[in-house]
C-alpha cells in the first residue's frame, strides 16, 4: 500500500506528504529525520489516504499540494481543522 497523509505542525500549519510505510514516516518527522518539518515538532497526523498503486498516490499528493487542492482538502476535513482550531468554527 502506498499512503498520502496530512501532519498539523505545531505552528498549525498543515504538511501533505507520501509513503509506503506510514507509520516508519510519522516516526522520522516526529524524532527530527525529516528537514522540512524538524523545526516544527511536535506534530500530529491528523488524516491520510491509502492507494493500491503508488502512481495513483503520488498523482494524489501532487493534487493536494495545489490551491485547489488545499481548499477541497480543507473541506473534507474540516471538522477535524477546528477541533484542532487551525480554522475558526
Amino acid at each position: 500500500m502506498y499512503y498520502i497523509y496530512i501532519l498539523q505542525l505545531s505552528n498549525q500549519t498543515l504538511y501533505t506528504g507520501s509513503t509506503a510505510d506510514i507509520n516508519q514516516r510519522i516516526e522520522r518527522h516526529n524524532t527530527g529525520h525529516v528537514k522540512s518539518t524538524k523545526g516544527r515538532r511536535p506534530l500530529k497526523l491528523i488524516h491520510f489516504e491509502a492507494y493500491t498503486l503508488k502512481s495513483d498516490a503520488l498523482r494524489r499528493e501532487k493534487f493536494l499540494k495545489t490551491t485547489e487542492g488545499k481548499r477541497l482538502l480543507k473541506q473534507q476535513i474540516r471538522d477535524i481543522l477546528v477541533k484542532n482550531q487551525i480554522i475558526p468554527s
